[in-house]
């Protein structure tokens, strides 16, 4: 997510320590004071970053004086407090609270409709979201969140293989110039049927900041609680059916229209353009409006309306306001800066259509999604649909405007630099403020969850290391003054597990990168699958080989690329660092690049021979390609990831990190091996397809 362009800077100058009683304020609000870039050697946080971020927390730590007085309100704090913010215990395990003797404890259930039981502490309460009450006896009381956890989710049942796919990159003879959820329903009835795949994950469905151009990343979205309508299939909206002849004709005058979006991309070689899909699509669905919902049809809104709540209101406000004002809400006047002011509840009213507007848009992408969720689960998928749940908002978008009381005001998520990265890395995203996120009882967060896995039958979760720490980058600083800010791992993994379990999910983290110690293990038992991609899976503590199939990890998601790698083809020709010296983008020259790659290349095939998995020979492209997905079956990994371009050759990565204009990162259709793009009926007749499709369906079925 980050951009590179060029040498590598020298390292940070040593810094001191920090002052002990800041070390220890930024301690109590899990900020670290330093990192380790490498082993044996550690980078001090500058002060002022310390003080910014502490800041951001509602912590004054500028100068000595407000130190001490931020450590003894905290003191205070934690001598009269009954209760932590929020209490987080897994099923079947004991509650345990230092609380005064003598204090009785009581349980308000979930919904508060129950009566209030007492907390024996015996590990015997429900799963959910409760009210824990203290009362001691002097007559002291107290109340904080209580959230029960799964021990452990229970994982795939059984071993399968799936495609992934960035949706908009998959046209069809049916497209409005980019993939949708049409395409989507129609590939996981062709893929779960004809291909015997137990599941699709696509791209981050996230609903975008709008722009001109509007950033193509599904990783920067302006919400990531509601799904973008541009992925909509227009014909698929009943009301489509009974349009007036009039209206009829002008949508058939964009459908037109659309059609030559199509073509152009299909047969020209034109990047996909989201925005002139949507330009097509909203003025589509404007006519399509005004045809008056039946009766069921208008209960069935109704009822999506009440169940979304309060969410829904201040995302379709923020549209209707965008509209009006601009996408960047810190631009629009002042008072609409805050989605609770009385000018916002004003604008809220005189701009009621166009709300309406934006939530039927909502309802109608909903009712979409849950028809291609039930195409997946009619095709026989054991897993069905993995949606893909980014790291992050873009800090213009609709949820950093409404969630702004537990995001982090004036800080950015990134990376600290590292020796692919030595600039460090801000991704612009604003992070949740673990301190408001608890003392909401992780509302926010447990409602997001609730959206993503509405209609999934797994979650990938980007960057899954984020639910323990995140590198925060104060506004004005670049990434190398960045520091970690910790989060409750413990209630960030439960909640994940709770909403999970709840909607009968898997889960997969996004686990790739520097990952702290502890951090997969505790992903393990939580019972959260990893993510192993081929080409890193190396002995790193031996003589840093390739990893045997024996010795990969069972609790994860196999696969031997991802949409910000290159694409097999592109790995085992070389192309990958060819385009990447044409952008400019290598930091050695030219040969030492190839020599590496090269050299890491054949020490697969050499293994790959081996063990017998090559019968077609190191020169066959696509017998290579077959021979790495033969490789992952042999390992014990429950699900097993495919490209989707990967299958036919294509070249191209859908992402090249490190770059921005540069590369047309997020517009390429797939695309085959001479860079033709492939519809999603020429994937269904492609032989090559079929092929390691087959290998893959009796590789499964094998280890069953």
């Amino acid at each position: 997510m980050g951009r590179a362009d060029g040498a590598a800077p020298a390292p940070p100058r040593t810094r001191a320590p920090l002052p002990d009683a800041l070390a220890r304020l930024a301690a109590l609000h899990g900020v670290q004071t330093s990192y380790q870039p490498a082993p044996g050697r550690t980078v001090h946080v500058p002060e002022a970053t310390v003080v910014a971020v502490l800041a951001a927390l509602g912590v004054d730590a500028a100068g000595p004086g407000a130190v001490r007085d931020a450590l003894d309100r905290h003191e205070r704090l934690a001598r009269t407090r009954l209760l932590p913010p929020c209490v987080v215990v897994r099923d079947g395990a004991p509650l345990r609270l230092e609380v005064p003797p003598g204090t009785e404890l009581t349980v308000v259930p979930e919904g508060g409709s129950g009566a209030a039981r007492p907390a024996t502490g015996d590990g015997a309460l429900p799963l959910g979201h409760h009210l824990l009450r203290a009362r001691t006896p002097d007559g002291r009381t107290a109340a904080a969140p209580l959230i029960v956890v799964p021990g452990r989710l229970p994982g795939p049942a059984g071993r399968a293989y799936g495609l992934m796919v960035q949706l908009y990159s998959l046209l069809s003879a049916r497209s409005w110039g980019m993939g949708d959820l049409g395409d989507l329903a129609e590939l996981a009835g062709w893929a779960g049927r004809a291909l015997g795949a137990g599941f699709l994950t696509v791209n981050p469905l996230h609903s975008a900041v709008p722009g001109d151009p509007t950033d193509p990343s599904p990783y920067r979205p302006s919400s990531r609680r509601f799904p973008d309508p541009v992925y909509l299939r227009v014909e698929e909206v009943p009301e489509y059916a009974y349009l007036e002849p009039a209206a009829r004709a002008r949508v058939d005058g964009l459908l037109a229209r659309a059609a030559e979006l199509r073509a152009a991309v299909l047969d020209e070689g034109a990047l996909i353009d989201r925005d002139a899909v949507w330009r097509l699509k909203s003025a589509a669905l404007e006519i399509v409006r005004e045809v008056p919902l039946a009766p069921g049809r208008r209960a069935a809104y109704c009822d999506f309306l009440a169940e979304a709540g309060q969410a829904l209101d201040d995302h379709a406000t923020w549209c209707a306001l965008a509209e009006l004002h601009g996408s960047d809400w810190h631009t629009w006047p002042a008072a609409l800066r805050d989605p609770r002011s009385a000018q916002t509840a004003r604008a809220r009213g005189e701009r009621l259509d166009r709300v309406d507007f934006h939530c039927w848009l909502a309802w109608l992408t909903d009712t979409q999604l849950a028809a291609a969720s039930a195409a997946a689960a009619r095709a026989g998928m054991s897993v069905g649909i993995v949606h893909d749940l980014a790291v992050g908002v873009h800090p213009s978008g609709a949820d950093a405007w409404a969630l702004g009381d537990v995001l982090a005001r004036g800080m950015s998520v990134g990376a600290p630099p590292d020796l692919f990265n030595p600039r460090g890395q801000d991704w612009s995203l604003p992070p949740w403020r673990p301190d408001a996120l608890a003392a909401t009882g992780y509302a926010p967060y447990r409602d997001l969850l609730r959206g993503v896995l509405r209609h999934a039958g797994g979650l990938r979760v980007d960057h899954v290391m984020g639910l323990s720490r995140l590198w925060w980058v104060p506004e004005g600083r670049p990434p190398t003054e960045g520091t970690y800010v910790r989060y409750d791992a413990g209630a960030m993994l439960g909640v994940l597990a709770l909403e999970a379990h709840r909607a009968g999910a898997v889960v997969i983290g996004e686990d790739l990168g520097t990952v702290e110690p502890g951090m997969r293990e505790s992903l393990a038992d939580h019972g959260i699958l990893g993510t192993s991609v081929l080409w890193f899976e190396r002995d790193h503590t031996g003589d840093g080989r390739p990893l045997p199939p024996d010795r990969w990890r069972a609790d994860c998601l196999a696969t031997v690329t991802t949409h910000d790698l290159p694409s097999t083809a592109a790995r085992l020709t070389g192309e990958h660092v060819a385009l990447r010296h044409r952008l400019g983008l290598l930091t050695r020259p030219l040969a030492d690049e190839q020599g590496q790659d090269t050299a890491e290349v054949a020490e697969w095939l050499a293994l790959l021979g081996r063990l017998g998995l090559l019968p077609e020979g190191a020169h066959d492209e696509e017998g290579a390609v077959r021979a790495v997905h033969r490789f992952l079956l042999r390992t014990p990994a429950r699900l097993i990831g495919v490209w989707l371009p990967d299958t036919v050759g294509d070249r191209r990565p859908q992402n090249l990190p490190g770059t921005r204009d540069e590369y047309p990162n997020w517009r390429l259709p797939v695309a085959d091996h001479r860079g033709r793009p492939v519809t999603l009926e020429r994937l269904a007749g492609d032989a090559r397809v079929h092929a390691l499709a087959e290998l893959l369906r009796q590789g499964v079925a094998g280890a069953g």
